[in-house]
């Protein structure tokens, strides 16, 4: 608690852009710091309880506003290595051009300070590797997913709390291949109703990262 109130007291006010976001999970956290005005924007609805702190809308209007910081969270549909069986299609129809040019606007928006969040996929190859790759059972939450940094103008995050990694679900798919999956990705495909609640469900940002990346970059 001393060291949060620390920061509280010694911290620059920043306008901070939560990019892609509708949960709302990032931008509670920074404002809950007190003092930053960090807003989510997402073309969909917020779904965090707080429509005063959201920006429905496309993002690209926003990236000239004078914000402070942007952390961004493009749709990673068309990037993402767990999805590579549909590649060839992607690249035919336009999909993957057009996930990375929203990718690179994100990164070379003119903002000072910028952190852009992928899973592991083909950004490292068309763009640059990034400069981290985390988990969120480094800060608290038992459970695996590898989250891919890219940053400009702000530090590394530092892990908070090593847990365990959670547990994990074997299972013999459709096709009657056997899998293994975290648990709560499995769930996660398991209770969604639509596939566009699915796609909410697996890009969750988890607590202990939201907060993390609240405290130590604001």
């Amino acid at each position: 608690m001393r060291q949060n109130t620390f920061i509280i007291k010694n911290m620059k006010k920043m306008k901070i852009l939560i990019a892609c976001e509708e949960s709302q999970a990032v931008t509670k956290a920074f404002r809950k710091l007190g003092g930053h005005e960090a807003f989510s924007c997402d073309i969909l609805p917020c779904s965090g309880g707080h429509p005063e702190w959201h920006i429905q809308g496309d993002v690209l209007e926003q990236l000239d506003k004078g914000w402070d910081m942007m952390i961004a969270f493009p749709m990673c549909t068309h990037l993402a290595v767990s999805g590579a069986r549909h590649f060839e299609k992607k690249i035919a129809d336009g999909r993957q051009q057009e996930g990375i040019d929203f990718f690179m606007k994100m990164i070379n928006a003119p903002i000072p300070k910028i952190a852009v969040e992928n899973p592991i996929g083909i950004m490292s190859t068309k763009y640059r590797k990034p400069d981290q790759i985390i988990q969120p059972w480094q800060f608290g939450d038992k459970a695996q997913k590898s989250t891919c940094l890219w940053l400009k103008g702000l530090p590394k995050l530092v892990p908070t709390d090593i847990v365990d990694k959670g547990e994990f679900i074997e299972f013999i798919s459709k096709k009657g291949v056997k899998k293994r999956q975290p648990k709560w990705y499995f769930d996660a495909l398991k209770n969604a109703k639509t596939s566009a609640e699915r796609s909410t469900l697996r890009s969750k940002t988890f607590q202990g990262i939201a907060d993390a990346i609240a405290y130590q970059w604001g």
